[in-house]
Formats: C-alpha cells, sequence, structure tokens
C-alpha cells in the first residue's frame, strides 16, 4: 500500500535577505513589503526617486526587519554589475532572494523604434535581469538534501514579465522584445541554475495606471478581459509568495491579468 503524501511540512525555505530592482514604488513597493512581512531582510534598489525610496525604507523596518536603500541606474552596465555586492555589503549577508522588478516601459513600433528606444527598453528589461542573475548566482546558497535524498532550492529569483509574451501585438515593440528575451532567460536560466535557485516569472496584466492613461482608459482596459478585472498589487504579492514557496516550481510565468493573456 502507498504510503500517504506528507502535506504537513513546510512549504519552502526561510529566505533572509533579498534585493528588489524598483523597489521605491508600484508593484516593486508592493513585493518589498509583502517580502518584510515575511520576515525577510530587504536591499531597496531605487534609481531617481529617493524621497519614495526612503518612504518605502521607513515603512518596511516598522515591519522589524532591516532595509537598505540602493541607487543605481541599470542602463549603466558597471552600476548594474555592483548592485549585488552593494546590497551584500548593506546587509552583512548574502541573498537569497532577488526579484527583477526595475522596469522601462516606452512605447514604439516597428516604424518608430530608434536605438534609444531599443537601448532604453531591451537594456532595462533583458539585461540588467541578466547581469543581475549572474552575480546574483555567484553568492546564492546551495540546495539542501532532503530526507528522501532530493534536493530543495535555498534560493529564488522572481522576474516581473509581463502578460503581452502570451498575446503579442504591434505595440509596444521594442518593449516586448525585451520582456520576451526575459522570459526566454527565465526558462534557460531555470535550467542552468537548478538545483541551488529556482527562476520563475511572473506577468502583470492592468495592475496600476500609467501616467498616459486616464480612469476612464484604465478601467476599459481591465474590464476587458475575461473575469472583467485586472490585477491589483495585493495579487501580484499573492503570486510572488506562492513562487517563494513553491518547492517544484521553476522556469514558469504566472499570469496574474484576469485573463487578459487569452
Amino acid at each position: 500500500m502507498n504510503a500517504s503524501p506528507d502535506v504537513t511540512s513546510s512549504t519552502g525555505p526561510n529566505y533572509k535577505a533579498a534585493l528588489v530592482t524598483g523597489a521605491a514604488a508600484r508593484l516593486g513597493r508592493a513585493m518589498a513589503l509583502g517580502l518584510a512581512h515575511r520576515g525577510v531582510d530587504i536591499a531597496l534598489h531605487y534609481n531617481s526617486n529617493a524621497a519614495a525610496a526612503e518612504e518605502t525604507a521607513e515603512e518596511i523596518r516598522t515591519l522589524g526587519v532591516r532595509c537598505v536603500t540602493l541607487q543605481a541606474d541599470l542602463l549603466d552596465h558597471a552600476q548594474t554589475k555592483a548592485l549585488v555586492q552593494r546590497a551584500r555589503d548593506g546587509q552583512g549577508q548574502d541573498l537569497d532572494v532577488l526579484i527583477n522588478s526595475a522596469s522601462v516601459f516606452k512605447f514604439d513600433t516597428i516604424k518608430s523604434a530608434t536605438d534609444a528606444s531599443w537601448d532604453m527598453n531591451v537594456d532595462s528589461n533583458l539585461r540588467a535581469p541578466f547581469v543581475l542573475t549572474q552575480e546574483f548566482a555567484r553568492q546564492a546558497p546551495a540546495a539542501s538534501e532532503q530526507s528522501n535524498g532530493e534536493m530543495c532550492a535555498n534560493a529564488c529569483i522572481i522576474n516581473m514579465i509581463d502578460q503581452r509574451v502570451r498575446k503579442l501585438t504591434s505595440q509596444y515593440m521594442t518593449y516586448t522584445i525585451g520582456k520576451m528575451g526575459l522570459w526566454a532567460f527565465t526558462q534557460t536560466s531555470a535550467r542552468a541554475l537548478g538545483p541551488n535557485i529556482r527562476v520563475n516569472g511572473i506577468g502583470p496584466g492592468s495592475t496600476m495606471q500609467g501616467a498616459e492613461q486616464s480612469d476612464a482608459q484604465f478601467h476599459e482596459h481591465r474590464k476587458g478581459s475575461p473575469l472583467q478585472r485586472g490585477a491589483d498589487p495585493a495579487d501580484i504579492v499573492q503570486a510572488m509568495n506562492f513562487l517563494l514557496d513553491a518547492r517544484a516550481f521553476t522556469g514558469q510565468l504566472l499570469c496574474v491579468d484576469g485573463g487578459q493573456h487569452l
């Protein structure tokens, strides 16, 4: 007779320190706070909004965890390459979580794209996560062996992708190319970095109103999904927590979008 599966065991490792890029505001901020609620120390990256970064950091510190703020321009290769080490130095410990949330979302089409829009969209959405993943992997903890001889990863990377990689359009051309590359990298790095690191992605749909959108446009776009709603930051945090805890989950994309990708 087969033994019953163990459904009472711990769902994931006890993460200690995370680097969250683009964490001063919007979804990066929500995920940094979500990690802090789990007791994880935060290295909070921002680019230009120092006031918002410090405000978020103060809120994180009220939860009883350590938070350091780190300014870096992820379009600058040297600053990107140095960021993981700066986060380790600021925390005084190695990192076991990397959230690649920082992104540039600049509109172009195949007709209007320029060298500048290509560099901005592709560098921020693909090259920077690639470099940060390389640096993170060099210092991440090794997997641990379970009692049954199988391995359990003790480090996790979550890449913020976009539901549009499941439903391609001709809009936001170079941005989409960058996110498609990040989705490919999520899958290939999951193969390359196992069993020590699990790598997954979240594909938000219409979650937070953009500066170029009116209220009516934002809500109309959300209601156009099969569920007639978009996601909220809390939905993204819920997806993040699932990915942190799902020990057998790697190389996958969760589209949190009300079905928009369909």
